[in-house]
């Protein structure tokens, strides 16, 4: 029987152990890790993994394309696509720094709880790689986007990126404190905070003494937490008519959605998973 190679390719120094252990956990039966890839030397791995096997086989040999910069991933995965041709592919996926997998659990829990369409979301910390998949994947949703960063050019140059690859337009505030922050959501009905460890974004009063607030999620699951007040276990918990989703509260599905788009990795030969893709099954599996 044919064997389920996945190759990781990683932009990072080393690949991923946690990439790597997801993988043999969503089916594959090979993972094969590749470091410091990019578009330039990614070629004869691309073609080592499309002119090996035959038509009927191909859909056993998969690519990854991680590491911990989204944007070399996404430069990497566009040479992927080039180096195709008519049948010479296999399928593809795109997590680096596991920002799609992440994001798109996420905001799959919020559509879930509610229609997202028309409602005003604020990103807090949206210009790390987390925070701009997830305005991407907001904006996508139907829901009017703001993102936010500690400087102004950063946050509209952040803006600029997300509407170039998801052609939705996000607008962009600078808020450097916790008061600029909590100005931010003012009139909002979805929080996202998608900060770094170690810093809490917005603290209790702000969001609790926001009417308009109905949804809140938090990436961040080591103490201070993003969002001040919420459980890191929460997951559509009801504070006092908010509902929250902490950072292990959406990880469960971060990492049942992160097997099962390596499970359909191996289904086709033709398939390229990036945000669009991936949030669509993260919604059918919330």
């Amino acid at each position: 029987m044919t064997s389920k190679l996945l190759y990781q390719l990683d932009t990072d120094w080393t690949p991923s152990v946690f990439d790597s252990v997801v993988a043999y956990d969503g089916g594959a039966e090979h993972v094969i890790g590749h470091a410091n890839i990019t578009p330039d030397n990614v070629g004869p791995l691309v073609d080592g993994a499309v002119f090996t096997r035959g038509a009927k086989d191909k859909r056993f040999t998969a690519l990854f394309v991680g590491g911990g910069d989204m944007a070399a991933g996404e430069a990497v995965l566009d040479a992927v696509k080039r180096r195709f041709f008519g049948s010479f592919r296999v399928s593809v996926m795109l997590d680096s720094n596991g920002s799609n997998t992440t994001a798109a659990a996420g905001v799959a829990l919020l559509a879930k709880s509610a229609s997202l369409v028309g409602k005003r979301a604020v990103v807090l910390a949206g210009t790390g790689p987390v925070g701009m998949r997830a305005a991407g994947m907001l904006a996508l949703e139907g829901a009017q986007v703001t993102i936010t960063g500690r400087q102004r050019g950063r946050a509209e140059a952040a803006a600029a990126v997300i509407a170039s690859r998801f052609g939705m337009a996000v607008a962009a505030v600078e808020a450097a404190d916790p008061a600029a922050r909590a100005a931010a959501i003012a009139g909002a009905q979805i929080v996202y905070a998608a900060g770094a460890i170690g810093h809490e974004l917005l603290d209790e009063a702000a969001w609790r003494g926001e009417a308009s607030v109905e949804l809140l999620a938090d990436v961040n699951a080591q103490p201070p937490l993003g969002i001040g007040g919420i459980g890191v276990m929460d997951k559509g918990k009801d504070h006092g008519g908010k509902l929250a989703f902490g950072a292990l509260g959406i990880g469960g599905l971060k990492l049942k959605l992160h097997r099962a788009c390596i499970a359909r990795l191996f289904e086709r030969d033709d398939q390229v998973l990036d945000a669009e893709a991936i949030l669509q099954l993260a919604k059918e599996l919330a």
